[in-house]
């Protein structure tokens, strides 16, 4: 992923586009710190649809005792 000041996207923001398009993101960088990415509009939704790993645990199809049961034994005393 190439990097790009950001005066210089600004200076060139059709050629940042279009080469987002064609699947080379650009990272815009403000004095030297990177800020923004530019990618293409079907990479981002491919990114945008992915599900968060909380959604893909809750969607398993799970059911009464697919998972251990948890050990009934105290929890043991460190010290720290």
């Amino acid at each position: 992923m190439r990097q790009i000041q950001l005066r210089d996207a600004k200076a060139n923001l059709s050629a940042v586009v279009d080469d987002a398009a064609r699947g080379e993101p650009s990272v815009i960088t403000r004095h030297g710190k990177p800020e923004a990415v530019i990618l293409g509009f079907d990479e981002w939704q491919r990114l945008s649809n992915v599900p968060s790993f909380a959604r893909l645990l809750m969607s398993a199809p799970l059911g009464p005792g697919d998972l251990p049961e948890r050990d009934s034994a105290p929890l043991r005393d460190i010290e720290l």
